[in-house]
């Protein structure tokens, strides 16, 4: 759990970055990543009025922010999100290695309070922004399915992470009814 706390009714507004990438984004869930009981990261799940849908993951943008607490290395959080696709079975022994030399060229080194934000873009790929600002895309939909699968994808290794992020992530729209009868004439 985050450190913070939130009134229900308190609407929080997504960075500007998030609000230009996701028509209406909201925060659907936060959570805090743990290693061995050091903070790692706070992860916030961003969605649009189409939300976040376990059937559908690629039906529509979401953007995953993370706010370190703590340094790494770009190329480390690269190499780990590797460790975490093969780990859920996303992507193959042939997709990792480019995938892994592209994100080492994006992802840069982080200090405490850094945040990578990555937002799925479906049919597309991922775009990242580093502090708010652009750092690169990588157009490939399967890279993107298993990047985001890392704390979205049910085979995930933190279920209670992923559980937090998708708390509010249903769609706010509701589809329109269907109507079964025949008109009148």
């Amino acid at each position: 759990m985050l450190n913070h706390a939130r009134a229900a009714d308190t609407v929080i507004s997504a960075p500007p970055h998030i609000q230009h990438a996701i028509a209406n984004a909201r925060l659907a869930g936060e959570g805090r990543f743990r290693w061995f009981g050091l903070s790692i990261y706070d992860a916030q799940l961003w969605v649009g009025d189409k939300g976040y849908q376990t059937s559908t993951p690629d039906a529509a943008s979401y953007a995953l922010d993370l706010r370190y607490a703590r340094a790494f290395e770009g190329a480390k959080i690269a190499e780990s999100s590797i460790d975490q696709m093969r780990k859920i079975g996303s992507g193959s022994e042939a997709d990792y290695g480019p995938w892994l030399t592209q994100m080492k060229a994006i992802f840069p080194n982080v200090v405490e309070g850094s945040h990578i934000t990555g937002v799925f873009l479906p049919g597309i790929g991922a775009r990242f922004y580093f502090n708010g600002k652009t750092v690169g895309e990588i157009a490939d939909p399967k890279f993107a399915q298993a990047f985001f699968g890392i704390w979205l994808s049910p085979k995930t290794t933190d279920a209670s992470l992923r559980k937090k992020l998708l708390t509010d992530a249903a769609p706010t729209t509701a589809p329109a009814p269907t109507s079964t009868a025949t008109p009148r004439q």
